[in-house]
């Protein structure tokens, strides 16, 4: 070996080999997993929007509210996560129509929301389904018992107890030229009067007709109706119902029918409502 040949500085290189085929790693697997997975979530999210009201969609959102307490009620069962359905088992996945402080959701009970406001509104339902029970069997007075069960119908609500006195055919509550109440209401409204007697809630009458051609001469209707809504608080007034007690006499005109016909003489009616302590 020469001189020359030692004093030559020695070169090594060296290769870099990419392995896979040059497919530059596998960023893009991770990605277009997390594109997927979010996917799957809006899925999912846009389904529990479409299958549930908005009581249990406010239900789901409390149970994940870190400020509310998980409900003490929870779904049962052997499934996935404890339970076959996200649901309690006092409630069923269905058409909502909401709910008001009078009238609870079972979230708002589950979630222990209600206090001793509900307990008391229990008790003011049963007060008001005794009354509805103590009309519809005619006031303790057998002449009415005929008449209330052909002439009146009760329903609880949450404004409280209404009392629905209607015409029939041939059975009017007013006579037509002269709005004279049929003669049976006097004992009508001297009953109601004895019964509200046992009560404190306050009372409002509220009084409808049914429509008129849509050509006639003037409008009476809104008269009418406050106009016997006015008689008919005068009947309570002598049956020894207190004024004080009377808050509200309005006319409704022909503007709330029960019937498909609003000309259909059942919309002829008077409503006494019993109204909520709490109102």
């Amino acid at each position: 070996m020469t001189s020359e040949n030692q004093q030559r500085p020695i070169i090594i290189k060296r290769k870099k080999v990419v392995g896979g085929g040059g497919h530059h790693g596998g960023a893009w697997k991770v990605a277009y997993a997390d594109f997927v997975t979010a996917m799957m979530a809006f899925f999912m999210l846009m389904w529990l929007l479409n299958a549930t009201t908005e009581q249990q969609r406010k239900g789901l959102a409390d149970y994940f509210s870190p400020t509310i307490p998980v409900a003490r009620v929870s779904g049962g069962g052997e499934g996935a996560f404890g339970g076959d359905s996200p649901f309690s088992e006092r409630t069923v996945a269905q058409n909502g129509t909401g709910a008001t402080s009078l009238r609870p959701a079972e979230g708002q009970q589950s979630l222990g929301l209600t206090g001793s406001d509900d307990r008391e509104s229990d008790a003011e339902d049963a007060v008001l389904q005794g009354m509805a029970d103590a009309i519809s069997a005619g006031a303790g007075d057998a002449r009415l018992t005929e008449l209330v069960q052909s002439h009146i119908h009760t329903r609880l609500t949450d404004e409280g107890l209404i009392i629905e006195v209607f015409s029939r055919p041939g059975q009017p509550l007013f006579d037509a030229q002269t709005d004279t109440p049929a003669p049976w209401m006097a004992d009508l409204a001297a009953a109601m009067a004895d019964l509200f007697g046992t009560v404190t809630n306050a009372v409002a009458v509220e009084g409808h007709v049914a429509a008129e051609p849509v050509v006639v001469a003037s409008e009476t209707r809104w008269q009418t109706s406050t106009g016997r809504a006015q008689i008919f608080r005068g009947m309570l007034e002598r049956g020894g119902l207190p004024p004080r007690r009377i808050v509200r006499v309005t006319g409704h005109a022909d503007r709330e029918a029960v019937t498909e016909n609003p000309m259909a003489i059942r919309n002829d009616r008077l409503e006494i409502i019993l109204l909520r302590n709490d109102l």
